[in-house]
């Protein structure tokens, strides 16, 4: 019996001295943890604390073991320790082992600040306890508090900027980006958000974010900060289109952040467009007027030899039959380089304010029977058009050319419409187009429904020479004729086409500010006039200028002849001189207007009469109108014609 008894109080003192042990080291680990450790039984006691929980809470531990957890955790951690009638206690906190649980504490001052707890269930035989890791948050709270105010701040910036703007960590995933990326790359910023910046920039800046072995990201976006990086973009519908990006590097203590502005550069890739064709066509105009300038002159000799060698030759007569045809064939070359000229920007014009709604409405009667009856024509005229000023003549010749290709373009027959309309040219069109003035214009558009152009092909249309009819069929001049009088009148040219469908040509002329001023009709004069006065023949061409003198003596003038402005000048001294007839384009730093200038100041009475084959332009490419009391005569020009300029001359 004593044997026994002392065998069992053995077994009960070694059970004691194995949960002293426990216990020992269990308190051993709770000191050995950097965060605040608390172990409380289920009925919410304190039974037991570490050091840190004593500096964390300010207690001392022997007042806080045996006290009520919710002195030091007011809310939300006693009530999980209650065990309903369906499960234990042990198996609420099981559900929770793991999960950090953000509460508040209390210190002994009443002071409140932020405790992530972390709990852990422990069964100690007589009943369940819980351990908490209890960590103070306050420095990770106010770093967050900190750093959702930086973002709200920086989100305010990003969504200012004018620009696509987005934010892409090191992995190359998008985590921020601003309204005007969704509207440039037709996302919602919820389906980009955390998907690969891939998607919307396929190459060339997910390649910057890769850290090699050398230098990290951020020494490798440093070196690119500042600089333009023209990439392309792709929206949600697959297309594509020109980005310049400009890359920052930010640090955002988790890791590098890669913010990137940007910019669409579709409206910039167009004006630039835009402005080298611009630059192309003024370089070929220059090329093309300086070659019908001397060509001109070759035509004047020729065409103004055969006005004298023809009435020289026997009527019907196989000499008579050549000297026509070689006329024929001159005068052929001088429409030639008036469409060259008309190109250059540098055919003589008599601009004059005009109602486009009638002129046009005029044109269309005349093109009612050139275009044949499988062609019907539409109009379709606002009402209260602004008047324009424009050379009427010519404004009907490039109408009849534009009608005429439409034609051509619906050989099985079509429908033409011709409309005019008030239009505005924004800060914005003006932009992209880089020839074009903003402010108001009458628009007149001819649509057709023909074959319709491709690309490649409306890309040269204005090209002189080129043309897609067959070979004899047409010059290539004909839509450079018509940019060539647009921009010289101070209007503009766009065209739309699609094939199949058809093309829509739209001309602009600047608005008239004032009203339409009735043109004068033109004075009738006698088939070939002729004068006695005393005519200055100024030119330094000298074969052009033997047949100016031939032709002026045949009609009756006494003519003496210059060849620059300082021999005219010397003989207008010495001589009697009733009109001076004179070339623009001189050697020389004067030209024929100087020296119409000098005359009239020095001898108000003689009448002049002006003539070029490539006249003088202002800087914005306009032809220098003559001044009052002045006429122009375009080389190469007939006899009879400068019979009549000279009539005109002499009564103005």
């Amino acid at each position: 019996m004593t044997k026994v008894a002392t065998a069992r109080v053995g077994r009960h003192d070694n059970a004691e001295k194995h949960l002293v042990q426990t216990a020992a080291r269990y308190y051993g680990l709770l000191e050995a943890a950097p965060d605040a450790m608390i172990v409380v039984n289920q009925d919410g006691d304190v039974v037991l604390l570490n050091a840190q929980a004593e500096r964390q809470f300010g207690y001392h531990r022997d007042e806080l073991v045996g006290q009520k957890v919710t002195n030091i955790i007011p809310e939300g951690f006693a009530e999980r320790l209650i065990a309903d009638g369906t499960r234990s206690a042990a198996e609420a906190l099981t559900q929770q082992i793991g999960m950090g649980l953000e509460l508040t504490g209390r210190r002994k001052d009443g002071s409140a600040f932020p405790i992530e707890l972390m709990l852990s269930p422990l069964d100690s035989g007589d009943g369940m306890l819980v351990t908490a890791a209890i960590r103070d948050i306050s420095v990770r709270k106010d770093a967050q508090k900190h750093l959702m105010q930086m973002e709200a701040r920086y989100r305010g910036l990003l969504e200012a900027a004018p620009d696509a703007m987005v934010v892409v960590n090191q992995d190359g995933d998008i985590i921020l980006l601003n309204a005007q990326a969704e509207r440039q790359f037709g996302y919602h910023r919820d389906e980009l958000v955390g998907q690969k910046v891939t998607n919307i920039i396929p190459e060339g800046f997910a390649e910057r974010l890769i850290v090699d072995g050398t230098r990290s990201a951020a020494e490798a976006l440093t070196q690119q900060i500042g600089m333009g990086l023209e990439l392309t973009g792709r929206r949600k519908d697959g297309s594509e289109f020109p980005i310049e990006l400009m890359l920052s590097p930010l640090d955002s203590g988790g890791g590098m952040l890669v913010t990137a502005a940007i910019r669409d550069m579709t409206a910039r890739h167009v004006s630039d467009e835009q402005l080298r064709q611009s630059q192309k066509m003024e370089a070929i105009g220059h090329l093309t007027g300086g070659m019908a300038h001397d060509f001109n002159n070759m035509l004047g000799v020729i065409i103004g030899n055969l006005d004298l060698l023809r009435p020289l030759l026997p009527p019907r007569s196989e000499q008579l039959v050549l000297a026509d045809e070689s006329l024929a064939a001159a005068l052929r070359g001088a429409e030639l380089t008036r469409r060259l000229l008309a190109f250059a920007r540098r055919q003589p014009l008599a601009p004059q304010s005009v109602a486009l709604n009638d002129l046009v409405a005029n044109i269309v009667k005349l093109l009612e029977r050139t275009l044949g009856e499988q062609i019907v024509i539409a109009l379709d005229l606002a009402s209260s058009v602004w008047p324009v000023v424009v050379d009427a003549t010519q404004f009907e010749a490039i109408i009849t050319n534009l009608a005429t290709n439409a034609r051509d373009a619906m050989p099985n027959g079509g429908r033409l419409t011709i409309a005019t309309v008030n239009s505005r040219l924004d800060d914005d069109y003006a932009t992209l187009h880089p020839d074009v003035a903003a402010g108001d214009y009458v628009m007149t558009m001819l649509t057709d429904t023909g074959t319709g152009m491709t690309q490649d092909v409306m890309a040269r249309i204005f090209d002189p020479f080129y043309t897609t009819k067959k070979m004899g069929m047409g010059t290539g001049l004909g839509l450079s004729m018509v940019f060539g009088f647009m921009k010289q009148s101070g209007g503009h040219v766009s065209v739309y086409s699609e094939p199949g469908i058809g093309s829509t040509f739209r001309l602009y002329l600047p608005r008239l500010r004032g009203s339409v001023v009735e043109a004068e009709p033109p004075r009738k004069a006698e088939l070939t006039p002729t004068g006695g006065e005393i005519v200055l023949a100024v030119e330094d061409n000298a074969a052009l200028r033997r047949v100016v003198v031939r032709q002026l003596t045949e009609l009756g003038y006494r003519v003496l002849e210059a060849t620059n402005v300082t021999d005219a000048l010397e003989v207008l001294k010495s001589e009697k001189v009733d009109l001076l007839f004179t070339d623009v384009v001189m050697p020389g730093a004067l030209d024929g207007y100087a020296l119409a200038r000098e005359v009239t100041a020095l001898w108000p009475n003689v009448k002049v009469l002006l003539t070029s084959g490539f006249p003088a332009t202002r800087g914005n490419g306009t032809v220098t109108a003559p001044a009052p009391r002045r006429q122009l005569l375009s080389k190469p020009y007939r006899r009879d014609e400068l019979a009549r300029a000279l009539r005109e001359a002499f009564d103005m």
